[in-house]
């Protein structure tokens, strides 16, 4: 088993906790660091994939507001420009010089800001399933979706909330015009509580859910970057609109989103339970770092 070594540094609003593992020092241009991220999900979601690449070092980190890395005041949104600016300084402290990111879901629209800002900080970056609304054809839609999630979560709290959010996330292809006026589901189902404990500190749906999914990529300043850009979509995920805004993203780029082993959560094991295939993302990883795909 490899060894953990567990770092911090302050950053403007934030103390920001990130692990290590492996000997940084081993490091090459050509097997560089390797940067494993999410948002709003911390290092804990990582750790099987961390452990099919014992032959370079590993970061992973928790977002400002998540678990370990705190911020006095959890419950204001977060932009993805001042996660990739924690990115920014996560990858400076390492000191070991381009690193190779994969990033999923948000934290592969706030590793598309860091690249936008700092390309020469990344080889590679694999964003796997970022959800990114304005990427979308039917962005309007897809935008007012995701404000129906904001207030129902604002207006009855967590579990009504989420039972919003999971029927956003699992819907199948465009969004219709009336979808901010559809039924809410019942939290019940998902196994969410009913009542309203009054909090509002939620990472996702308080501090990230709008931030997040209303960023639109920074196309000109990506295509012009040195890094090598790849987008990733599970072959699981269908059209849900992680999945197809990363595709979409793929296409203003000139490129084509490469397919990943199972869903939104393919790279989990455990941690969860609700494991995907972590060898099969693990091995599909690998094959782009290795240099197999689009720019």
């Amino acid at each position: 088993m490899t060894d953990i070594e567990t770092r911090t540094l302050e950053a403007p609003g934030a103390t920001v906790t990130y692990d290590v593992r492996g000997d940084l020092s081993a490091a090459t241009p050509e097997v560089p660091a390797l940067l494993l991220i999410g948002s709003p999900m911390g290092a804990d979601g990582f750790g099987t994939l961390a452990s099919h690449f014992t032959d370079r070092p590993v970061v992973t980190y928790d977002p400002r507001g998540v678990s370990r890395s705190v911020r006095p005041d959890p419950g204001s949104p977060v932009r993805p420009e001042d996660h990739a600016d924690d990115l920014h300084r996560v990858i400076d402290a390492l000191g070991v010089g381009p690193v190779d990111i994969m990033a999923s879901s948000g934290g592969a629209i706030n590793a598309l800001a860091l690249v936008a800002e700092h390309p020469e900080q990344v080889r590679t970056l694999v964003a796997h399933e970022p959800p990114s609304g304005p990427a979308l054809p039917d962005r309007d839609a897809a935008l007012a979706a995701v404000q129906a999630v904001s207030e129902t979560y604002r207006t009855q709290g967590f579990g009504a909330g989420m039972a919003r959010f999971i029927a956003l996330t699992s819907w199948e292809g465009p969004f219709p015009d009336d979808v901010a006026e559809l039924p809410a589901p019942d939290p019940a189902a998902f196994g969410f509580p009913a009542g309203d404990d009054g909090s509002r500190d939620d990472p996702l749906l308080g501090q990230n859910l709008i931030s997040c999914t209303h960023y639109e990529p920074a196309y000109d300043a990506l295509t012009a970057a040195s890094t090598r850009v790849v987008l990733a979509a599970g072959d699981e995920s269908g059209q849900q609109m992680a999945a197809r805004a990363a595709r979409a993203i793929a296409k203003s780029l000139g490129s084509e989103a490469v397919a990943f082993p199972s869903g939104h959560g393919g790279f989990l094991g455990d941690e969860y339970g609700m494991p995907g295939d972590p060898a099969g993302f693990a091995a599909a990883l690998r094959t782009v770092l290795d240099g197999d795909g689009p720019r």
